[in-house]
Formats: structure tokens, C-alpha cells, sequence
């Protein structure tokens, strides 16, 4: 894809149109081939976007705008229907374009298996790389009903490529007992909650590059019902943005929000929290 001609009028609020002096790149991953309850995440790029708009550009709780940053949004990468190995291949092989161009990566899901592809490129580029992982599911299974590219195994593939005592895992309350013994032993593993384990991590995940990955899962369904496998128990969609805001002392070198399914919220709200997510991603992450 040439970047330069991926700019159309559906993009986020404030993108520049100029690729070049872009200091971030979204980018959509709509893709729900594994999806294993309720399908939709694939329009989630789509409708990030659309209610964007409804946004502030100025954000008070960091007292910064929009438009002190420079973004481009790129669209969604047109990935092949019903193949997950090749769709993740795709994926992993845009952003590793976004990081040879200098950008950060910010990606909008999709189910939670395309996190896998953009980890990859990351990860080739920052061998010491540390993942922080917000969401109500462990994902670290194997293989999900035999299938190993499954949104409920990404995570055991990360541990597996960078070991799991550089896996942060915050929010988790839903799994099988065998995974939450495997996480308890191999991760830096914190159930549950966010905020209060995250500030006690935060010393020593600096100055290593970060990957941060957010499913929206991990907020309650009381504040973001669209979502494929929903989970009661979860944090409010105010500690989801206190926990964006936290990691503003990171090096964040890639970033994703995932598992946003419009058509399972009528309401709009988990689609315009994911919206504020990003806003607020945006201005924390940026330098």
C-alpha cells in the first residue's frame, strides 16, 4: 500500500493528511476469524473512526490537544476473509513498513489474535521489548479447539517469542484454571485489577520499549457492552483511562485497542469509550 493515497474522509479526528511529517500511524485490523461467541469486531476500525468526531480535540485531563501531534490515519489493511495465518502475516509485515518510516504504530481491532502481528515487527526491532496486557481474558492457551491462531491464544504466543517474565498481564478475571496457573508461574501476572498493580509496575518498565495491547473487555460490560466474549467484574471506563495515563511515563513503541464490536452496542458507548481510549493514547504516547 502506498501510504500516501490511504488518507479518505472516514479517518480519525484531527489526522493529518501528510504521511510524511506523521509522528504516529493508525490503522485498522478488521478481521474475526477466530471470534468464538459473538462476531462484529471486524467493523470495529470502521466505527472508532465515525464517532471520533463526536470528541473534544483537547483533553483535560493531560491539558493537550490534538493538534500538538501529528497522526495519520491510514485506514484498514484489506485482509483476506477466513484466513487468520495470513491475515496476522499482513498485518505483521504493514507495521514493520510503519517502523522502518519512523512512526508509531496505533492499531484499532479486530479480535485480539491481530495483536499478534504487530508484536512481531515490534519485536524484531526491540529485542528487549516488555508487552503490557490490559484485558478480562488470559488468552494463553495453546490452541483454542485444536486451532492455535486463536484470539484466546495471542498472548501465549508473545510469551513463547519473548519470554514471560517481559509479559505484564493487568484486569485478568476469566480463563481456564490451567491458565491461570501458567500465568501465575511464567508472567508478571495481576488479576483482577489495573491501577493500583500498574503503578507498582511502572519504575521498572521504564526506559525498556513497550508494547501496550487493550481489549476493551477488560472495562466492565456495565461501561462497554460491544464486545464479543464479555466478562462481569472489570474495571470503569474512568480507571481504563487512568491506566492510559499512567503509561505516559512508558516508552510505548506500539500500541492496540481491540475486541470493539459495534453491532453489539446500540448505545454507542463502548465504541466512543474506545474512541476516547485513543484520544487519549494518542496525546499520552506521542512525544
Amino acid at each position: 500500500m502506498k501510504f500516501d493515497d490511504a488518507y479518505s474522509g472516514n479517518v480519525f479526528i484531527g489526522a493529518t493528511s501528510d504521511y510524511g511529517k506523521a509522528q504516529a500511524v493508525i490503522y485498522g485490523m478488521p478481521m474475526d476469524w477466530t471470534t468464538s461467541f459473538r462476531p462484529g469486531t471486524r467493523l470495529g476500525p470502521k466505527r472508532i473512526r465515525e464517532v471520533s468526531l463526536g470528541l473534544e480535540e483537547y483533553s483535560p485531563y493531560l491539558d493537550r490537544e490534538l493538534g500538538e501531534v501529528a497522526y495519520f490515519d491510514a485506514g484498514d489493511i484489506p485482509l483476506p476473509f477466513g484466513n487468520p495465518a495470513r491475515s496476522v502475516e499482513m498485518i505483521r509485515d504493514y507495521v514493520k513498513q510503519l517502523l522502518a518510516h519512523g512512526k508509531l504504530p496505533i492499531g484499532l481491532g479486530g479480535e485480539h489474535l491481530v495483536t499478534w502481528g504487530p508484536v512481531q515487527a515490534v519485536y524484531e526491532k526491540y529485542p528487549n521489548l516488555a508487552l503490557v496486557h490490559l484485558d478480562a481474558h488470559t488468552d494463553l492457551r495453546e490452541h483454542y479447539e485444536g486451532e492455535p491462531y486463536s484470539h484466546a491464544a495471542v498472548i501465549r504466543k508473545i510469551v513463547d517469542m519473548i519470554g514471560g517474565k517481559n509479559v505484564y498481564q493487568f484486569g485478568i478475571r476469566s480463563g481456564m484454571r490451567e491458565e491461570f496457573m501458567f500465568a501465575k508461574e511464567n508472567t508478571n501476572f495481576h488479576p483482577f485489577t489495573v491501577l493500583e498493580p500498574l503503578k507498582q509496575r511502572i519504575e521498572e518498565l521504564k526506559g525498556r520499549p513497550v508494547y501496550v495491547t487493550i481489549d476493551i473487555d477488560v472495562v466492565d460490560p456495565a461501561f462497554a457492552p460491544g464486545t464479543g466474549t464479555a466478562e462481569a467484574g472489570g474495571i470503569t471506563s474512568a480507571e481504563v483511562l487512568q491506566a492510559v495515563h499512567l503509561m505516559k511515563q512508558l516508552n510505548v513503541v506500539g500500541f492496540d485497542l481491540v475486541e470493539v464490536a459495534p453491532v453489539l452496542d446500540p448505545t454507542e458507548q463502548t465504541q466512543i469509550l474506545a474512541s476516547k481510549i485513543i484520544r487519549e493514547a494518542l496525546l499520552s504516547f506521542i512525544r
